[in-house]
């Protein structure tokens, strides 16, 4: 939940006897430093640091100048003309021998890995100052080779997951495995623990996870309405509206496969099937497409991550939220 988790929410999570989250990939080490340290002033039991270890974007001129002439018309919609060149706007944490000397140095409870896993040394110092770690997979190879790198759990992100699917190799056919199938499949073939990702929005969800032998469950979909979130107005909004019946799969607007709410660039994204620029050179332009949109007073060009059970969500306190979960799955804190 990079760009929406704050400091308050993942706190909040914490307190009332969940695992709060804040993502850090899409800041740099002074900003993932503070939202660290913001966390721990608020909560002094653990909290999960969730970090971006996608492949070195590759530059592509003429692939990225083929896609910002395709965007041009949108842009222009709102009076503004698209960037003349795009940059690499975020570091994977493969690159970034920075941040992980800041982890070491905060030593967070939980750090959670997204896009792959990182090399045997980033691991090793991680765990040396008691990190434990968690990766994502979406698939059972995927599932292997975070367990073979010494990660202590692995997420199950189902096809249904809001955001970013956390493929290692985005260009390899995708399985598209729900939820409930690559859980049982990694409970039954690895012998790490197993954590439940993908359209789980309430106690019933929880208790099915808990069913097919994952440890715990991982949501992120329902506590986007939450006050403590960083949802814009137009995102609560549109969660609330008919898009959030519909979400798509889309690489248009990061250049990686992410699950939004159906919206404007969903739409043109469907009848303009150009190839996007590798991730996160894509996101470049898809951000300021919105920034233009959103100064026409357009909010349909924005990252409305969200999951398939998106209709589910509540409107409530995050540690409401929390109790409340506790409550339906009928577990005790």
């Amino acid at each position: 939940m990079a760009g929406v988790a704050t400091p308050e929410l993942a706190a909040a999570v914490s307190n009332a006897g969940g695992l709060g989250s804040i993502g850090v990939g899409a800041t740099d080490v002074a900003g993932a430093r503070a939202m660290i340290q913001a966390t721990h002033a608020q909560t002094d039991r653990p909290f999960n640091v969730n970090l971006f270890v996608h492949a070195t974007a590759q530059a592509d001129v003429p692939r990225e100048q083929q896609w910002l002439q395709a965007l041009r018309p949108l842009f222009n919609e709102y009076g503004a003309e698209p960037p003349s060149a795009l940059r690499t706007i975020y570091t994977s944490f493969a690159d970034d021998a920075a941040m992980l000397a800041m982890l070491v140095e905060e030593a967070p409870p939980v750090v959670s890995f997204h896009f792959g896993v990182p090399s045997a040394d980033r691991i090793a110092a991680l765990k040396a100052v008691g990190c434990t770690l968690i990766a994502s997979a979406t698939s059972l190879d995927e599932a292997r080779q975070i367990e073979a790198a010494g990660i202590d759990m692995i997420v199950a992100q189902g096809w249904e997951a809001g955001g970013h699917r956390g493929m290692f190799n985005p260009a390899l056919p995708d399985d598209q495995l729900g939820t409930l199938p690559l859980t049982r499949m990694l409970v039954a073939h690895t012998s790490v623990p197993v954590i439940a990702a993908g359209g789980i929005m309430d106690g019933a969800g929880i208790r099915a996870a808990l069913a097919l032998g994952a440890v715990a469950a991982q949501l992120g979909t329902a506590f986007i309405a939450c006050p403590e979130s960083s949802a814009d107005d137009a995102y609560r909004a549109a969660l609330r509206g008919e898009g959030a019946q519909h979400t798509v799969m889309t690489s248009a607007i990061s250049g990686r496969p992410a699950r939004c709410l159906a919206n404007r660039f969903t739409t043109w994204a469907a009848t303009n099937r150009f190839d996007a620029p590798h991730y996160p050179i894509a996101y470049d332009a898809g951000k300021a497409l919105n920034a233009a949109a959103k100064a026409g007073g357009e909010a349909g060009f924005g990252a409305q991550w969200a999951g398939q059970g998106a209709p589910l969500h509540r409107v409530m306190r995050a540690s409401d939220l929390v109790v409340q979960l506790w409550q339906e799955a009928n577990l005790s804190v």
